[in-house]
């Protein structure tokens, strides 16, 4: 557990344990997400990734990718098609 004192202004400083937990680097933006009565912190930028990752999870079997090869091969048929317009 860590603790942080918050300014007059709002602003608390995150303790280097949860800097390096979180992989937060300067500049880096974090999301404060409510959970019931609790308020999660969390790296923005990680987040969105996982989100994102969720978002497109089975879209490569459906469209019937199984590994690098098969990716490779489509962006190459796919630029194959642009050339051709």
């Amino acid at each position: 557990m860590e603790l942080a004192k918050i300014t007059s202004k709002g602003q608390i400083t995150i303790p280097i344990a949860i800097r390096r937990l979180l992989g937060l680097k300067d500049g880096d933006k974090v999301l404060f997400v409510q959970e019931g009565k609790k308020v999660v912190m969390m790296n923005a930028s990680v987040e969105a990734l996982l989100e994102a990752q969720d978002a497109f999870s089975g879209v490569a079997e459906e469209m019937g990718l199984k590994d690098e090869q098969d990716v490779v091969d489509m962006v190459k048929d796919i630029r194959a098609e642009r050339s051709v317009v």
